[in-house]
């Protein structure tokens, strides 16, 4: 979700216009994420959601769908870009 409020495929009734997430604290166990919502660019709401990564499954999940959505792509790609710098740091460790 945006500020594109001109796409036909917005929702016309939404509880926000934007989300924002922030990785809260990674425990290697567990993952919080901080979320922010946002409408007519000011705060909407906010609250905080969390994955178990041993279980892979969220301890506290966010109720709305959609935003749940997005907080799976978010900490899909938190997770992706994690292990890359892991990686990287182990093979420059390798080679040094």
């Amino acid at each position: 979700m945006g500020y594109a409020k001109s796409c036909p495929r917005l929702p016309k009734e939404r509880a926000c216009d934007a989300v924002r997430f922030a990785v809260a604290n990674d425990s290697g166990e567990t993952i919080s994420l901080h979320f922010v919502l946002e409408s007519d660019y000011l705060p909407a709401g906010h609250g905080l959601l969390e994955y178990d990564r041993l279980l892979k499954t969220w301890i506290a999940p966010h109720p709305e769908p959609r935003t749940q959505r997005l907080a799976e792509s978010f900490l899909q790609t938190y997770l992706e870009r994690r292990a890359l710098t892991v990686t990287s740091t182990s093979t420059f460790n390798l080679s040094a």
